[in-house]
C-alpha cells in the first residue's frame, strides 16, 4: 500500500485536527519538556516561494515529570504545551475536496517552484533533481497528494523533476498534479506566452511531455491576459478538458471582477468552469478578504493561497535576509505594509510560548481561515520545511491568538498581480 493511500485511510474530518506536532517536528526535545526550560525564539528563515526555513526538530518520546515547583506560572504554562506536544500521537494527513469537485486533495499542496535546474531560467536559487527528489519522496510519504507546478518554472525543468520523482515515488491515480499556463516561454519571439488558443493547446502538450503524464489534474492560468478575450481562452481550457488532457482547470491571481467574468462566461456558454483560485494571501497580504474569498465562497471556489508564509518573511526576524530575499525582485515588491514588521514579531511571540516554529503558526492560521482555504501551496527546501507544513494542519489556534495575529493588520495596496 502507497503512504499516501494509508494516509487517506486513516483520513481525519474537516473538524477533527489534533493539536498536536507530528515526530520529528516541533521545537525542544523531551529533556527540555521535562526540565522545564525557558522558551527559546526560532533562528528561522526561508528562500524559496512561500518557503519556511530551518526549525528546530524534535522526537516524542516518554518525557519526565513536569516538576513545576520553582517555576513561573508562564513558563509551567509553556512547558505544559510542550509535553502535550511531545506525546500526542501525530494523526493523518487530512484531505478535502477541491471545491464543489469530487477530486481528494491534502489540506497541504507541495510548491513545486524551488525544483528546478539553477542554471535553467530566472531562479538561480533552485535545487537541481539530486536535492528535490528526497524532498518530493518526504511528501509523498506524509501523505501529501497534491502538488502544483508551472511550464515557466526554471524554464519547464520543474515539471521535468516533479515528474520524474511522482511516478517513481507514488501511484498516479492517488497523485493531484496541477501546473500552469500563461507566462512567456519563448520571450520575444511571436505567440510565445499568454492565454490564447493557439499557446494554451501547445502548452498543455509540452507540459504533458515534461510531466511524464497523459493528463493533468489541475490546469490553471498563471495570471489574467489582457491581450485575450476570455472566450477564447475558457474555450481552449474546456477542449483540454473534453480532449482528456485536463482533469479541472483554475485561475490565479487577478481582480475579482474579472474571475467573476469568467465563471459566468463559462457558464453561459456551457464551457467547463474553473473550480480553484490560486490567489496571493498570507497574514502579511489580506487583501484577498474583501472581494476575491467571499466570491469563492459563494460559488465554492477552492482557495489555494500561494506564499503562504509571504516569501518567508513570517518565519525569521524581520531584519533577517536570505539567499532568495536578495536576489527575489518580485518578492521585494510584496511586503511593504506598515503593519507587517508587527505582524512578524507577533507570529514569533506565540511560536515561542507554543514551542513550535513560526512556519507552523503562520500557516495554522491560515488553515482556520472560516470556509476560505482548500490547501496552501508551500514551498520546500529542507526536510524540516515539509515536517511543519504538515505539523501546522495539527496545530491549533486559540480564538485568542488568531485575533493577536489578525489585529495589527492594516490595508494596503494589491500586490501579486
Amino acid at each position: 500500500m502507497s503512504a499516501i493511500a494509508a494516509a487517506a485511510r486513516k483520513r481525519v474530518g474537516r473538524g477533527s485536527g489534533v493539536g498536536s506536532l507530528g515526530e520529528g517536528v516541533g521545537s525542544g526535545g523531551p529533556d527540555e519538556v521535562g526540565g522545564l526550560e525557558g522558551v527559546e525564539g526560532e533562528g528561522v528563515g526561508a528562500d524559496a516561494d512561500g518557503d519556511d526555513d530551518d526549525g528546530d526538530g524534535a522526537t516524542p518520546g516518554s518525557p519526565p515529570p513536569v516538576q513545576p515547583a520553582s517555576r513561573s506560572p508562564a513558563t509551567v504554562a509553556v512547558a505544559v504545551m510542550r509535553l502535550i506536544a511531545s506525546t500526542v500521537p501525530s494523526g493523518p494527513m487530512e484531505y478535502l475536496k477541491l471545491g464543489r469537485t469530487g477530486m481528494d486533495v491534502s489540506r497541504i499542496c507541495l510548491g513545486c517552484m524551488t525544483f528546478g535546474e539553477p542554471d535553467r531560467g530566472n531562479h538561480p536559487w533552485t535545487l537541481s533533481e539530486d536535492e528535490s527528489r528526497p524532498l518530493i519522496r518526504q511528501a509523498v510519504e506524509l501523505g501529501i497528494n497534491f502538488f502544483d507546478t508551472a511550464n515557466v518554472y526554471s524554464a519547464g525543468s520543474s515539471e521535468e523533476i516533479v515528474g520524474r520523482a511522482l511516478k517513481e515515488f507514488a501511484r498516479r491515480d492517488e497523485l493531484v498534479i496541477a501546473t500552469k499556463v500563461h507566462g512567456e516561454m519563448n520571450p520575444g519571439r511571436p505567440n510565445g506566452g499568454g492565454l490564447s488558443r493557439k499557446a494554451i493547446l501547445t502548452e498543455i502538450d509540452n507540459s504533458l511531455r515534461r510531466l511524464g503524464t497523459d493528463y493533468v489534474d489541475l490546469y490553471q492560468i498563471h495570471r489574467w491576459d489582457p491581450d485575450t478575450p476570455i472566450e477564447e481562452t475558457l474555450e481552449a481550457l474546456h477542449d483540454v478538458v473534453k480532449a482528456g488532457k485536463a482533469r479541472y482547470i483554475g485561475a490565479s491571481s487577478m481582480f475579482a471582477w474579472q474571475f467573476s467574468k469568467a465563471l459566468y462566461t463559462a457558464e453561459l456558454n456551457g464551457w467547463t468552469r474553473y473550480v480553484s483560485m490560486q490567489n496571493h494571501y498570507n497574514l502579511l497580504y489580506r487583501e484577498e478578504e474583501r472581494e476575491m474569498l467571499p466570491l469563492c465562497r459563494d460559488q465554492g471556489i477552492a482557495v489555494l493561497p500561494w506564499s503562504p508564509l509571504a516569501r518567508g518573511r513570517l518565519t525569521r526576524d524581520w531584519d533577517e535576509v536570505t539567499e532568495r530575499s536578495r536576489s527575489d525582485a518580485f518578492g521585494r515588491d510584496l511586503y511593504q505594509g506598515r503593519s507587517d514588521r508587527t505582524i512578524v514579531e507577533r507570529v514569533a511571540e506565540i511560536a515561542s510560548e507554543r514551542g513550535v516554529p513560526r512556519a507552523q503558526v503562520a500557516l495554522a492560521w491560515l488553515l482556520r481561515q472560516p470556509g476560505a482555504v482548500t490547501a496552501p501551496i508551500v514551498g520546500a527546501r529542507t526536510p524540516q520545511h515539509v515536517e511543519d507544513a504538515v505539523a501546522a494542519t495539527r496545530l491549533r489556534i486559540t480564538d485568542a491568538e488568531m485575533e493577536r495575529l489578525a489585529d495589527p493588520y492594516l490595508p494596503q495596496r494589491r500586490a501579486g498581480f
